[in-house]
């Protein structure tokens, strides 16, 4: 059976205005070729962002204040 791929598009309310830009030297560069050539990404842009973002939300949800301290709800 074969897999559909679903893609996400830019929402049309939502435009990305925002252009963000670094630099890589040339071993981050290679690693990050490889890794998309293995894992068969196309849309490299799309895996930056959801990359970053989903690193982004993990730490958010990690960091979420909470009522009481890590060792008050281990007890």
């Amino acid at each position: 059976m074969k897999q559909t791929r679903k893609n996400s598009a830019a929402k049309p309310n939502k435009p990305r205005i925002h252009r963000v830009a670094f630099m890589l030297n040339a071993e981050e560069q290679k690693a990050i070729m490889r890794y998309l050539a293995r894992y068969k990404i196309q849309n490299k842009s799309r895996w930056y962002r959801e990359t970053v973002l989903s690193h982004i939300l993990k730490v958010m949800e990690e960091d979420y204040p909470t009522l009481f301290n890590e060792n008050e709800m281990r007890r």
